[in-house]
């Protein structure tokens, strides 16, 4: 090798580099030998050469001796001689090999001449641009390394390039050198690339040194048909997308990350290995079969994982495209009973609203997730027609419902693992007078469920929680704000645990109950309830208790009357607190279509009152009206009257003679 610092693109030493010789064959048959390369012969040819100034020239001329141009025929080095300036090289046009290194060079010329030269090395001088190099269409090896450029440039006539080395220097881009088709060894390492492409047209790249560059991502490494050593060690890697196309090189067996971020990853050598099965070495490391049958088995599993993925992706987008569609079916049917209650209103417009009717005017919005979906998900979307109106979902200790058609899964045969780990219950998009009807499935089917969930489920007044207490057990309620305008009213809460205060309940909406809300609650509503209670009938009473507390209600219309210490054993058992409070409990739930006909009559009721009042306002009103008239001609009257009196009995006799008449007249 010529002296110098020049190395391998592998960073090993030079000996491993074969370069290879042009066409022209005549003068140099076969390959370069290795001792053309490496010989160091500096050492005394810098004896034998003068370099004699010019006052014709501001450049020096290059002088040897007769003996060195025999001993030396094709070569020259001009190593460490502080040249600022290539000399002139006369009478050399025979050079194969030109040493300028470790000077301060910093243009290239004056070696125009030197057509047959096959190797130029100006490793470690000053040079800031490529030129002067046009003419030398034989050169195989170009070392530029540690010196100034900042643009690969002016190489379109080096066609038969070999080599190139350009580490150490201020490139930003990798450019003008998709033409060299022959170029076997290119080594830009210590620039300051920070992406790779551009790379199209490199037939021959065997080996590409891009060391202790800024490089995040790399392209077209996969148009490189016969690339084996690719080196990107210290860069700013960070993970194996934005080296992705290295996946696809056929001919890529020798490969380096350290120094990047993404060798730090645990899953960093199985990705690499998993992705490019031809590496026979990683990192400057030979790669064994057990390592790949590693990696080979990871690969499986990360596939089958990402299958399931896929899966769990198609089936969440599935589960939003349905609870989407649920969504709108509960919009429009809201919007239907919104518009029967406005042309109801305008049938009877002098009618006054009813403060508990719903109020279906307002759209559920129910919260969807947009975020990014991948191509091969959206290829799977494509062909997904989702037109369920309801869904059934398990998730853990949560059984979630969505529309009314999810009440159907209550028939369903629920395996006793399963339905023993359901603990909550979520209803959305159901009318509750629907949920109300598989209350007593829900109990059955699921005895641990211990918090119930509604959302958009048209809870709209106190008495719908009167249902509730049918179940088993709660210990926890939510009730969404949304689509339930009961939350609305202040005391929501307490009347909940004035009513299910059996249940012992231990939160609503997520708030901790407290001994202070059952006192609270047992003074709101409690009075209530004993009204209630009083004012309605036995045999109705009796109706709507359960068969213990109906046995119980009996024993204490029996015992009325009867003298204390008389009582039996099993009479005392039978005054035992069983379920719900017998006060509680006739505050019951009855039906919608109940409610609506009790509307109606109701209405019915209102608008019959409002007639009749109607009639009497109106007759106290002519009443009126005629009284005041008659305030105003009563002081004429009452002196008409007088006067006709005074008139009549003005003559006694005959006035008495006239009441005799009228009086015989009557007989």
């Amino acid at each position: 090798m010529i002296p110098g610092k020049y190395r391998s693109v592998s960073g090993r030493a030079a000996n491993n580099v074969e370069f290879k010789l042009n066409k022209d064959t005549s003068s140099f048959p076969g390959r370069l030998s290795q001792h053309d390369l490496e010989r160091n012969y500096s050492s005394r040819q810098g004896d034998h050469i003068n370099l004699v100034s010019s006052s014709l020239s501001s450049f020096p001329i290059l002088q040897r001796s007769s003996e060195e141009k025999i001993l030396y025929s094709d070569r020259l080095s001009l190593e460490r001689q502080k040249l600022t300036v290539c000399p002139i090289i006369n009478g050399e046009d025979h050079l194969r090999l030109l040493n300028f290194q470790h000077n301060f060079i910093t243009r290239i010329q004056n070696i125009s001449n030197l057509q047959k030269l096959i190797s130029l090395d100006l490793y470690d001088n000053q040079i800031e641009e490529i030129s002067g190099l046009s003419t030398l269409r034989c050169l195989r090896v170009l070392l530029l390394g540690k010196n100034r450029i900042k643009k690969i440039s002016n190489l379109e006539n080096l066609k038969s390039l070999d080599v190139l080395d350009l580490h150490g220097n201020q490139i930003t881009k990798i450019e003008n050198i998709n033409h060299l088709c022959e170029l076997r060894v290119l080594n830009l390492a210590r620039n300051f690339l920070s992406h790779v492409d551009n790379l199209n047209g490199l037939d021959s790249l065997t080996e590409l040194n891009l060391r202790h560059n800024q490089i995040t991502f790399v392209r077209d490494v996969d148009n490189l048909p016969c690339l084996q050593h690719l080196f990107l060690s210290f860069n700013n890697i960070s993970s194996f997308d934005s080296v992705s196309c290295l996946a696809d090189s056929s001919s890529l067996s020798d490969i380096t990350f350290d120094g990047n971020p993404i060798a730090q990853e645990s899953w960093y050598k199985h990705t690499v290995l998993q992705n490019m099965m031809q590496l026979r070495q990683l990192d400057m490391k030979r790669i064994t079969e057990e390592e790949r049958r590693m990696a080979s088995v990871l690969a499986k599993k990360e596939e089958e994982k990402k299958r399931e993925s896929h899966k769990q992706s198609l089936l969440k987008e599935k589960k939003r495209l349905t609870i989407n569609n649920v969504a709108r079916q509960w919009d429009l049917q809201q919007q239907r009973v919104a518009s029967i209650a406005t042309d109801e209103d305008r049938k009877d417009s002098d009618s006054a609203q009813d403060p508990c009717q719903i109020d279906g005017s307002t759209l559920s919005a129910f919260p969807e997730e947009t975020g990014p979906l991948d191509s091969g998900l959206n290829n799977a979307l494509q062909g997904l027609s989702v037109v369920d109106t309801y869904l059934v979902e398990v998730d853990g200790d949560t059984l979630s419902l969505y529309g009314s058609g999810a009440l159907e899964s209550l028939d369903r045969n629920w395996s006793v693992q399963t339905a023993g780990m359901i603990t909550t219950v979520s209803f959305t998009f159901i009318e509750f007078d629907e949920i109300v009807h598989v209350l007593p499935k829900l109990k059955i089917k699921f005895p641990n469920s211990l918090h119930l969930k509604f959302k958009e489920t048209n809870l709209v007044m106190l008495q719908q929680f009167n249902a509730l207490a049918q179940l088993r057990r709660i210990d926890q309620l939510t009730i969404d704000p949304q689509g339930n305008p009961v939350v609305n009213f202040t005391l929501w809460k307490y009347y909940v645990l004035f009513r299910l205060s059996h249940f012992s309940m231990q939160k609503i909406n997520g708030t901790e109950v407290t001994q202070n809300d059952m006192i609270m609650a047992e003074r709101l509503f409690g009075i209530l309830a004993h009204v209630a209670s009083s004012e309605l009938p036995q045999y109705r009473l009796i109706s709507i208790l359960g068969d213990a507390r109906k046995k119980q209600f009996r024993y204490l219309l029996e015992s009325k009357g009867k003298k204390p210490g008389i009582i039996n054993e099993e009479n005392n058992d039978s005054k035992r607190p069983v379920g719900e409070n017998t006060n509680r409990a006739t505050l019951n739930y009855t039906t919608r279509e109940f409610y609506n006909e009790k509307l109606e009559e109701i209405k019915e009721k209102k608008k019959f009152c409002k007639t009749y009042i109607e009639d009497l306002v109106k007759e106290a009103t002519e009443i009126n009206m005629k009284n005041e008239a008659l305030q105003k001609l009563w002081p004429q009257m009452f002196i008409e009257l007088v006067r006709d009196a005074v008139i009549e009995i003005r003559n006694k006799n005959s006035y008495m003679k006239l009441c005799l008449q009228q009086i015989t007249d009557q007989k």
